[in-house]
């Protein structure tokens, strides 16, 4: 594209599919973040898949006084996101379709911007960057008709598979990028309409759950031709509210585990039946580093009827691999999760698995290895050797830092071991941990990060082995002092980096050491006298984690905190 040539304002090219049940709370602002794009966007098509609530009357109420809005009732309820959207996709009749969830927005000049994209370079497909957003159920009335973040909120959102919009991009064809299999979303993207038609490319009927999946994959198998671009293009919320929303399903009960790997399953074969083999093996890949680490993450914390059957389940799916896709990436954390796990036929080693899994991936100790010295999962476990480890960049290795948290009165001392891991560590030679404490809503810092040397390395018997040590002091004010939202709390992360000599690091979460208690909440007084409660604990994927309440809330849980100590104090047998 010429950026000397004269602007000229967009035709309207673009057709949008809106699908919703029974959100009447936002759908509506759904349409007009689509209206908002303006006249490159020539429809859109509301889809109401068969609502109880007001849904289609504000639907229909707003198509009266916009044209470009069409309203489709669908009279029986699908019971997902796929059906509905291939009616929309039925009933649009511009050359370009994007796809968006009535919970969700899109930010201005999105569609302008993969519509440009595409047409500069002749593709069937364009792409840009989603973020999630997390909003509380106080805030959704507060969204307005904006895809800007809600007052107040204005921090910190997640990207979904950055790396790939990093850049302006044109691929003649998926198997020039193999990682395009990862983004597996529909709503980030435009679509050349007679491109799906020509190819039937449509999505799953009725209650199939991850049809986006399947879509996409069928989207990659008809090989078409790709461009990304970095905009931010498409605004997913998570809620917390018990909303119907297709982009955010319970991962509680074993059914949507099954749903994952059927879904996952139906898009390899796909890929594989359109002769992609390559891209074929990427999603097998996908599978280990996405949707086995995310809920690996979350097993510990199921009873153990769930975790059988969850295991079983994956052990069957898994067994479907060949040597190849287990040599792919074999030293990526998943990978490793999915060896442990296909070599027991029963659960075990969960603590282990939890850390692996999460993000970034720690391999807790003892470490093991086999009788000719070579790195092995456990000693039980020998044929899962980690010998690629020995090679692995520094930047990439799983090491493990545990914490202690020992609270005072006005700070609290965290103490932080760093472990060795096969060797690798003393022979990276590290020189000093780098200590910050990071807003999970906003990203922010709580100030500036603190660097702590590391010395020479201690232990070497025992199952703590061999660690390197470092000792920071933690200031209850440097939390109680920052702006707090009204009535709600701030979560802080432990995040570290380990820097190793020669300049190399590698970022770190903190796991809370084995067999030390996390310290009770305590109450300290913060800004203009207020009584804001401190509260250490671990997070779903064992890190450390501080989670900070300010004002009345604080008070009173503190008060229920110590009622409930007397109240189980005085009703404890007395001894004789």
């Amino acid at each position: 594209m010429d950026p000397h040539a004269p602007h000229t304002e967009p035709v309207p090219r673009v057709g949008v599919v809106v699908v919703g049940h029974d959100d009447a709370a936002h759908v509506t602002a759904a349409v007009r973040s689509a209206l908002a794009q303006g006249p490159v966007v020539g429809e859109v098509v509301a889809v109401d898949d068969c609502s109880t609530d007001d849904s289609a009357e504000l639907l229909t109420r707003l198509a009266a006084s916009e044209p470009r809005v069409r309203v489709v009732r669908r009279r029986v309820d699908s019971g997902g996101c796929g059906s509905p959207r291939n009616t929309g996709l039925d009933r649009v009749t511009s050359p370009y379709v994007m796809f968006l969830d009535s919970g969700d927005l899109l930010p201005p000049g999105a569609a302008d911007a993969l519509l440009r994209a595409a047409t500069d370079a002749g593709a069937e497909v364009a792409g840009g960057l989603c973020v999630r957003r997390e909003v509380t159920a106080g805030e959704v009335q507060k969204e307005g008709h904006s895809a800007r973040a809600p007052r107040g909120h204005e921090g910190r959102e997640v990207p979904w598979e950055a790396g790939l919009y990093a850049m302006r991009a044109v691929y003649e064809s998926p198997a020039q990028r193999p990682r395009l299999v990862h983004d597996t979303l529909c709503v980030n993207k435009l679509y050349r309409t007679d491109f799906l038609r020509d190819h039937g490319i449509r999505f799953p009927e009725g209650r199939f759950r991850y049809g986006d999946f399947v879509f996409s994959a069928r989207v990659l198998a008809a090989g078409p031709r790709i461009a990304l671009v970095p905009n931010r293009v498409y605004v997913r919320h998570v809620r917390g509210c018990a909303d119907r929303m297709p982009s955010a399903p319970d991962r509680a009960g074993i059914a949507d585990w099954r749903a994952r790997t059927e879904a996952s399953r139906a898009a390899y074969e796909i890929l594989l039946a359109a002769g992609r083999k390559e891209l074929a093996r990427e999603a097998r890949a996908k599978f280990l580093e996405h949707e086995l680490r995310m809920y690996a993450c979350e097993l510990e914390s199921h009873d153990v009827h769930h975790r059988r059957a969850w295991w079983t389940l994956t052990r069957a799916y898994l067994a479907e691999y060949d040597a190849t896709d287990w040599e792919h990436r074999p030293t990526a954390p998943g990978c490793l999760v999915g060896r442990v796990v296909l070599a027991s036929p029963e659960p075990r080693d969960l603590p282990r698995i939890r850390a692996l899994a999460s993000r970034p991936a720690r391999l807790l100790p003892p470490y093991a290895h086999t009788p000719d010295g070579t790195p092995a999962w456990s000693a039980d476990l020998p044929r899962i050797t980690l010998e690629p480890l020995l090679t692995r960049p520094v930047r990439l290795l799983p090491l493990t830092v545990d914490a202690e948290l020992r609270p005072r009165a006005r700070t609290a001392l965290l103490r932080l071991r760093l472990h060795e891991l096969y060797g690798r560590v003393a022979q990276a030679g590290p020189e000093a941990l780098e200590v910050e404490w990071r807003c999970r809503a906003t990203g922010r810092a709580v100030g500036p990060r603190t660097t702590v040397g590391l010395g020479a390395p201690t232990g070497g018997g025992g199952s703590a082995g061999v660690f390197w040590s470092a000792e920071v002091t933690l200031r209850w004010a440097a939390f109680a002092f920052r702006r707090m939202p009204a009535g709600g709390a701030r979560v802080w992360d432990l995040r570290l980096r380990v820097r190793f000599r020669g300049g190399a690091y590698r970022e770190v979460t903190a796991q809370t050491r084995a067999g030390a208690e996390l310290p009770r909440r305590c109450a300290v007084v913060g800004a203009r006298h207020a009584v804001v409660l401190m509260e250490p604990y671990s997070t779903h994927s064992g890190a450390l984690a501080l989670r900070v309440v300010p004002g009345p809330r604080g008070v009173m849980s503190v008060v229920r905190d110590v009622l409930r100590r007397l109240l189980h104090c005085h009703s404890r047998p007395q001894a004789h």
